[in-house]
């Protein structure tokens, strides 16, 4: 049972907030999985219901879980609104959105790198290779990379040394952020080898390859949601068949 501290019941109902999300993360509930009911909560976490309620309240006004009636409450995205700070967490259809986002990133990315590959001093080139060993070794021990991958992104719209690029970095972090939550570790080789070949384009100053290589990138990953959408289209055909 969780332990909280003795405090009123608004500071409570905060901590239990907290302490629920961390319970997402960690189980882990996966999006589009339901939470254990408002009883079972109150049991796990050693309060009364109505601060699981309230609990709950503040995770659906953060993008976090969705109250379905007559179905329960499902979590709907693993990353706050403090993290989405476009609100893109509020769109229900997360496969159309990450493909939206793909359109998005199609027009904007290839020529941010071809930017950065030309602005990026040498001690930023290295950084990014440096962050591409990271991401690396943490999606090959199995832990959860996607903070680093997200700074990956980052750190090449920085070196476009482009300040309304910088203005749209939250829709770049945004957009990977909804990826990989969808697909987890699918796509391990290749976002492996894609993030390479941008990181080596990056180093050796070719900029028409650091380009290419994001695209390159990105089509891989636009094509796993096509798929993924694919799929879920298929299993909802089957359910209306049975």
């Amino acid at each position: 049972m969780y332990q909280f501290e003795k405090m009123d019941k608004r500071l409570l109902g905060s901590q239990v907030e907290d302490a629920l999300f961390d319970y997402i993360l960690h189980e882990p509930v996966e999006i589009g999985q339901k939470i254990p009911n408002e009883f079972e909560l109150a049991e796990k976490f050693g309060v009364g219901r109505s601060t699981i309620r309230e609990a709950v309240k503040g995770l659906v006004s953060r993008g976090v879980l969705e109250v379905r009636r007559g179905s329960g409450t499902y979590v709907i995205s693993t990353s706050t609104l403090e993290e989405d700070p476009l609100g893109l967490s509020k769109f229900q259809d997360k496969y159309k959105l990450a493909l939206e986002l793909f359109d998005v990133r199609l027009m904007l990315e290839p020529e941010i790198a071809f930017l950065a590959c030309q602005y990026a001093t040498q001690e930023e080139r290295e950084e990014l290779s440096a962050l591409c060993d990271e991401v690396e070794q943490l999606f090959l021990s199995g832990k959860n990379h996607i903070k680093k991958d997200i700074e990956f992104h980052a750190s090449i719209a920085r070196y476009s040394r482009n300040r309304v690029v910088e203005i749209l970095l939250p829709l770049i972090q945004s957009a990977v952020s909804t990826f990989a939550n969808l697909t987890q570790r699918s796509l391990l080789n290749e976002t492996i080898e894609s993030h390479r070949a941008i990181a080596d384009a990056m180093l050796t100053g070719d900029a028409v390859g650091a380009k290419c290589a994001m695209i390159m990138h990105l089509t891989h990953n636009r094509r796993k949601i096509i798929q993924l959408l694919d799929e879920q289209k298929e299993a909802e055909s089957g359910l209306r068949n049975i």
